[in-house]
């Protein structure tokens, strides 16, 4: 298939697909040693062609032999006086999202709200600012007033114009059709504001904003100028902010006309700021959603840029990105050995830039990878890095030469070595003679202070079956201190650990650095310290060794071969992660090493989860529980005490349901500060799912191991379901006998035991709902019932356990009746428990943090159907929800804090 595109070619011009920008150093002349020029057709032929093998670099992994090769496209652009050059790449996106646009309109609405938040509280201070300009204003004569304004009116609307005329003179046409959408939306923006200003806002908000002109006694004036902010928006998105002549002009017709528009009294200060936030924030805006034109460099531009530093390319390949996004060439020359080229650009740079901030705003400096902050800092970074590992003695692909590659790439040229990476090598491939060569490079570079970084698969070449080279060093540090170092050795320790186990990894280690600088890395040795590949890896092969030990397990057992203890402790030993294991190796060649781990974090994320649970439990403590409704002054403050302290006792009955399901002993004080954590827990949790997870936690940290920790808190949580369907259906039984023989609630409890055999049933007859229950029934008859048949070998363990869970139903129960009692309300204490159960299970359906919103209309909804009024029904649901669910929040906060300083959580 072939297909023709016509190509403006334009120095001034972001398209990627028209402007080849010029070389550095490079105007109208050539170098004295070279031909012409070479120059760009204005016509691409497109063609549809299978790759070549010759052309193929070994270095870059093959499709399997019985699939076909897929199609690529070849850019073939005939150069005048010059060579045929091919290049092989994929096409590039039109656009890009770019995270910086995103920051920018998250910055200019922060702005915007400022501004309202000021004309809100600051009256004083705008109404003085207005007033001095007022008072200052006529001393300016009234004919430069209006000259100056008639030109700051047209200039404002010519300016633009005319940069658009330039634009399309140029073929930039996309450029100009996005700062016009952008200034359409400015102007809606601009209209909602407006009206909003004029009837929902506040008087402060409306007097800040607008005002009466001088010369008239009419109408106010606008809140956001409706032409200016339009202006400020096409003029951001069309780019012409990047060109340094057009953005001076521009803003200095802006301001003119701001400040005689101020003078004239047709606008305050603070509508003049919102005027410009919302241009700025609505362009950006715009830009993050459409997406910039891309600007990247083609691998044309690249073989253009190679020929003005004196290469000879004659053809090119995209070959497979190097770390961090950056785009890397395999380019074959006329004369001279083929190269390796790297291209940095501003798309790259802004890639991942929300992950590296959050890795910094969470780790320490030292365990973070510096990131230049423009393009010609990371040219400069990655030359120096390559240079400095040549002079080490580290085997590293040679830089030969660099160059920016116009305002917004730079190019790398490295001499190409032919090799594998580690992750393209089978294991067995991985010998001691390859992991020790890579292991000298990395003691070169370490005794020079140059840090790696990136030591990863993808960076380790083997070139043979006896050496290799490591290469992307260009996130590295020079100068590195002795902790960057050790990161480095714990990182390729892990990423050899990986791919042939613990043992032989720390071994070669060994060998090549000696026990002293292997033990040294130890410390180092945690998840947040590795790269983030490198944590997908070991969580993945952990959850891997653990779902095959289940399963083999689970043979072993049926089959009788080995025991249910047996089978545990295999699924345990299957269950330490990697990290552990080369742990171990190093204590067995250095015992003496240091084992306390590393601070490397600045910021752990439960600190920042409980920062976050908290004011979201001070946010929904002001907007849910209201003085009004709660409705103290008609409560009965008796029975409000023992509604308290029936709350306070469900703590001791939930330790209770927790200890009688856990064979090994527990202490009870500590198993009760637990529960009462728990209630802390629930805030950025569904109920259910947060107290499973602290009491397994719990568990662990008291010398249980994590499978019969699971086993235990589902056996606790099954035996809880049970009871809950028990007590449900006898309390309706009871209900409806005290109704005078209407059987209503009874029935609905039969009603619903009939529902959940009809769904048992379907399940049963639908083959991938029954595989599906089938698989989670094995693992749950793995760990829960052989649990339950220990605690049977206990009667006293069993009659704690379901004797909890009864209390914990009868406590909850008891502090919702005494809430409705507090209220002066009279209902049965069986109605008031087929109520809690009913509705409360409910409510607990929908997972929101607590069951905050679904469970307080649940119980109300089920009291008013109980013949409970809504005006008794609501108050006394909120001060149940408020001793249960609000009260716990603080002491459980501070539990869980002592807690984890006792290491029990």
């Amino acid at each position: 298939m072939t297909g023709t595109a016509d190509v403006g070619v334009d120095r001034d011009s972001d398209e990627s697909g028209s402007a080849v920008p010029p070389a550095p150093g490079d105007e109208s002349e050539g170098r004295p040693d070279e031909g012409p020029t070479p120059e760009v057709s204005l016509i691409k032929d497109l063609t549809i062609k299978t790759p070549t093998p010759e052309k193929a670099p070994e270095s870059q992994p093959r499709p399997p032999a019985a699939a076909p090769p897929a199609p690529r496209t070849e850019y073939h652009e005939p150069l005048d006086d010059a060579p045929h050059l091919d290049v092989d790449e994929p096409l590039l996106a039109a656009r890009a999202h770019r995270p910086s646009d995103l920051i920018r309109f998250l910055a200019g609405v922060l702005g915007i709200v400022a501004v309202f938040v000021l004309a809100g509280i600051a009256t004083s201070t705008t109404t003085g600012i207005e007033q001095d300009i007022a008072t200052n204003a006529p001393h300016f004569s009234a004919v430069l007033s209006t000259i100056t304004g008639l030109v700051s009116s047209v200039a404002v609307l010519a300016v633009p114009l005319a940069f658009a005329v330039e634009r399309l003179i140029k073929r930039d046409g996309l450029r100009v059709a996005d700062g016009v959408l952008a200034s359409v939306l400015a102007y809606g923006v601009s209209l909602g504001i407006d009206w909003w200003v004029a009837e929902g806002a506040s008087m402060h908000i409306r007097d800040a904003l607008t005002r009466l002109p001088l010369d008239s006694n009419s109408t106010l004036t606008d809140p956001v100028h409706g032409y200016l902010a339009p202006v400020i928006a096409y003029m951001t998105a069309v780019g012409m902010t990047s060109r340094p002549r057009w953005r001076v002009a521009l803003w200095v017709v802006v301001i003119f006309s701001g400040v005689t528009e101020l003078l004239g009294g047709y606008t305050t200060p603070l509508s003049l700021m919102l005027t410009v936030l919302i241009g700025w924030s609505v362009a950006y805006g715009t830009l993050y959603a459409i997406g910039s034109p891309n600007i990247r460099p083609t691998g044309q531009h690249l073989m253009i840029g190679l020929r003005k530093v004196g290469f000879t390319p004659d053809s090119a390949h995209r070959a497979p990105d190097a770390p961090g996004g950056t785009r890397r060439y395999y380019v074959t020359q006329q004369d001279g050995p083929p190269l390796d080229v790297h291209i940095i650009d501003r798309e790259q740079q802004a890639s991942g830039f929300f992950y590296r901030a959050w890795r910094r705003l969470r780790l320490r400096s030292v365990a973070v990878r510096r990131s230049p902050q423009s393009l010609r800092q990371a040219l400069e970074q990655e030359a120096l890095i390559a240079y400095a590992a040549a002079a080490s003695g580290a085997r590293a692909p040679q830089l030969v030469a660099t160059s920016e590659l116009g305002p917004d790439a730079a190019i790398l040229v490295y001499e190409n070595v032919e090799g594998r990476t580690l992750d393209e090598l089978a294991d067995e491939e991985v010998t001691d003679l390859v992991m020790a060569s890579l292991w000298r490079s990395v003691a070169a570079l370490h005794e020079r202070r140059i840090a790696h970084r990136r030591l990863t698969g993808e960076s380790l070449l083997v070139v043979d079956d006896k050496s290799a080279c490591l290469v992307n060093l260009s996130g590295g540090d020079i100068a590195a201190t002795d902790l960057t170092l050790r990161i480095d050795v714990a990182q390729l320790l892990t990423t050899f650990a990986l791919r042939i186990g613990p043992e032989q990894a720390v071994a070669t280690a060994n060998a090549v650095l000696g026990a002293d600088r292997v033990a040294q890395a130890l410390p180092l040795l945690q998840p947040v310290g590795m790269s983030r590949s490198t944590r997908i890896d070991l969580a993945k092969l952990t959850k891997e060794r653990k779902a095959a030990a289940r399963a083999k397990a689970l043979e072993q057992v049926a089959a009788g071969e080995r025991t249910q203890q047996q089978a545990e402790e295999d699924i345990a030993a299957a269950g330490e992660d990697l990290l552990s294991r080369i742990r171990g190796q190093i204590l067995q060649i250095a015992p003496e090493a240091p084992m306390e781990p590393a601070k490397l974090e600045r910021l752990k994320p439960k600190s920042l989860i409980m920062v976050i649970a908290l004011t979201f439990a001070a946010y929904l403590a002001l907007t849910t529980i209201k003085p009004a409704q709660l409705k103290l002054s008609q409560m009965n403050w008796a029975w409000a005490a023992a509604a308290l302290l029936a709350a306070a006792f469900s703590y001791v009955a939930a330790a209770m349901s927790l200890t009688g399901f856990v064979p090994e002993r527990l202490p009870f004080r500590r198993t009760v500060a637990a529960q009462l954590a728990g209630s802390f827990v629930k805030l950025v949790a569904p109920a259910a799912i947060g107290g499973i997870a602290l009491n397994t936690r719990y568990l662990q940290k008291a010398g249980i191991r994590p499978g019969q920790a699971v086993a235990s808190v589902g056996a606790s949580q099954l035996a809880g379901l049970a009871g809950h369907l028990l007590l449900l259906f006898s309390f309706g039984l009871i209900t409806g006998s005290q109704t005078n023989g209407d059987l209503s609630a009874s029935r609905a409890v039969i009603i619903g035991v009939l529902t959940a055999a009809v769904l048992a049933l379907v399940v049963a007859a639908v083959a991938p709902l029954r595989r599906f229950v089938l698989g989670r029934l094995r693992s749950l008859f793995f760990g829960v019932v052989p649990r339950m048949l220990d605690l049977m070998q206990t009667p006293s363990k069993l009659v704690t356990g379901f004797g909890g869970i009864l209390l914990l139903t009868l406590s909850f129960t008891a502090c919702l009746d005494f809430s409705v009692q507090a209220f002066g309300g009279n209902v049965s204490f069986s109605a008031v428990a087929v109520v809690f159960l009913t509705a409360n299970a409910a409510g607990s359906a929908i997972p929101t943090p607590g069951g905050i919103g679904p469970v307080e209309v649940a119980l109300i909804g089920a009291l008013t159907v109980a013949d409970v009024s809504p005006a008794v029904a609501t108050p006394a649901v909120f001060l149940y929800r408020a001793l249960t669910f609000w009260l716990p929040v603080l002491p459980g906060w501070i539990a869980y804090n002592v807690l984890q300083r006792k290491h029990a959580l």
